[in-house]
């Protein structure tokens, strides 16, 4: 399996600035790994068609929003928040 590029918008880079440290490195963790499985067991579809779907993947109380694009063999990450802030535009 080939191995993805993962980017980060730099909106994502301030928020994980503004995270506790744990919740930092755990949610770190859940990124670098999409590099090597972009769509891990847990991950869910939100929306969208073809190289515009959103994925979610849960990071306990944090949500890590991103699209895969396999042609291209990039992960976007789009959006980290808090659960109750990861889905408000």
């Amino acid at each position: 399996m080939a191995t993805y590029s993962v980017h980060i918008l730099p909106s994502v880079r301030r928020d994980l600035t503004a995270l506790p440290r744990l919740v930092k490195r755990r949610v770190g963790r859940a990124i670098g790994s999409l590099a090597h499985e972009p769509r891990p067991r847990g991950a869910v579809l939100l929306s969208g068609s073809s190289d515009e779907r959103i994925w979610r993947l849960r990071v306990g109380d944090y949500r890590v929003l991103y699209q895969v694009r396999d042609k291209e063999l990039v992960v976007l990450v789009i959006r980290v928040a808090h659960r109750r802030e990861a889905y408000r535009p």
